[in-house]
């Protein structure tokens, strides 16, 4: 497989440290408010990468945190812990919050067919390793204590800034609008690994360590939760753009400040879901969630679709409209396949089938071209090979793009029996002397038995998946 690399900023062949295992880790939700639809498009793709890599016979162990305390409202180690900032919104505890949106993130993963990762660990599971490894930092001279925190000291690396496609000052936290300065700082980059008790009397999950009552950092959690589970020498990272900087850069700078070597090869990352507006948040218009979806009458697997039809280091606009499209597509697409069901049974063709199996393998394997895969599956729709053999390469297919493609058209065909049910004998008869008439290429008689039909009080539609008849 030929992946981006957002380290190296190219395509790079994707190399395991071990053969034939593989381990990728997941920066996971902040648990304070449910996921809205922009952040989920990121577990979607990686989703499909983890998926994709089993297709390929790697032995995938995949790592989650879960972020329960630390993750503040400002990238600059200010305001308020988002734990915090949504009990008092709700009027709860922290851990209540924690546990309440934590099932509906995975709840809402479940609706859009994401596979729960092997180990998903929430970081207050974790607060003895985060202090291991923050002392290990301070003895090797990479951490110092000022003001009641534990900084990571960034003048101590020979680059700090790894994702280099932006400037050093884009990038500065200290020249952020609206983020204040932190004077306990030695330099404007260094960040906290560990907060006291002088930095929020009100935090509600404290914890003893060496330097006083306090808590983690949010950027410390995600290097030992991966170290931890995965070694030393982790093969994949994976997040949101917006995770870049500066969350993936400080675990970068303090994984291998404490490692001595590198730590990860490959970085994945995906870009924002926006609307009309710009990037989709929590705080703006609409809140955008799954259940949202739900309400409005769409299956969140519709939204999966919509997805996979855009490739993941672009941004991808969102509005009703090219979602109405994407699920019309998505009906038309099952349709399709339901209507596999009543085809001849056909010639296997093994030399096409390979080719159908080689093209699907080269648009995922070329950095994850979702939309390509999803044009090879058409292929396969049209392809001179057996139902059967159409039937298998679904279904294989569906195994990496989890749309559910034959339970969906099994649905579809049981419908349309159910209904075909109840058609008045009278009714089904005309149908079928239409039919006949079709075939026998007579079309004034086809034509009058569809007047007569309508009369009846009766609709017949002639669509790719054969004719259609329902009441007016």
């Amino acid at each position: 497989m030929y992946l981006y690399n957002s380290l190296t900023r190219k395509k790079e062949e994707v190399v395991p440290n071990e053969p034939g295992k593989f381990s990728m880790y997941t920066c996971g939700p902040t648990v304070y408010h449910f996921a809205h639809i922009g952040n989920l498009r990121t577990y979607i793709m990686e989703d499909i990468l983890e998926k994709y890599l089993r297709y390929t016979g790697l032995d995938v162990t995949r790592v989650m945190n879960i972020t329960d305390v630390g993750h503040l409202t400002s990238d600059g180690d200010t305001g308020d812990d988002k734990m915090l900032k949504g009990a008092k919104r709700e009027h709860k505890t922290v851990m209540e919050i924690a546990k309440f949106y934590t099932d509906a993130f995975f709840a809402d993963c479940a609706k859009l067919n994401i596979k729960t990762p092997d180990v998903v660990v929430p970081a207050t599971s974790y607060i003895d390793e985060f202090i291991r490894v923050i002392s290990a930092l301070m003895e090797k001279g990479y951490a110092y204590e000022a003001g009641g925190n534990i900084y990571f000291d960034t003048s101590k690396l020979k680059e700090y800034y790894v994702f280099g496609d932006v400037s050093e000052d884009d990038l500065a936290v200290g020249v952020r609008e609206g983020v204040e300065a932190d004077d306990n700082k030695r330099n404007k980059a260094d960040f906290v690994l560990w907060f006291t008790k002088s930095k929020f009397d009100d935090q509600e999950l404290k914890w003893e360590s060496p330097w006083g009552v306090g808590y983690p950092g949010w950027h410390i959690e995600c290097s030992c939760i991966s170290m931890k589970n995965l070694g030393e020498r982790l093969d994949l990272h994976c997040g949101g753009i917006d995770n870049q900087f500066p969350h993936h850069t400080n675990e970068i700078a303090q994984s291998e400040a404490y490692l001595g070597h590198k730590w990860c090869n490959y970085w994945f990352h995906v870009h924002h879901l926006n609307t009309s507006d710009g990037k989709m948040s929590k705080s703006k218009g609409e809140f955008m969630t799954v259940s949202l979806l739900e309400e409005k009458g769409y299956d969140p697997i519709v939204y999966r679709f919509f997805c996979l039809n855009s490739h993941y280091r672009k941004s991808l606009t969102f509005d009703w409209e090219n979602l109405d499209n994407a699920r019309n597509t998505f009906d038309k697409l099952i349709g399709r396949i339901a209507a596999i069901a009543k085809e001849s049974m056909g010639t296997p063709n093994e030399e096409r089938f390979a080719e159908l199996e080689q093209a699907f393998d080269n648009a995922l394997g070329n950095d994850l071209n979702t939309a390509q895969a999803v044009t090879v599956l058409y292929d396969v729709l049209k392809a001179d090979i057996s139902r059967a053999q159409k039937i298998q390469l679904i279904r294989e297919f569906d195994e990496v793009l989890g749309l559910d493609l034959m339970k969906h058209a099994e649905a579809k065909i049981k419908a349309e029996q159910e209904a075909a049910s109840d058609i008045p004998a009278e009714i089904q008869a005309l149908v079928d002397e239409r039919a006949a008439a079709r075939k026998a290429k007579d079309f004034a008689k086809a034509d009058e038995l569809r007047d007569k039909i309508t009369a009846l009080g009766w609709v017949i539609e002639e669509t790719r998946q054969g004719t259609k008849v329902h009441r007016k």
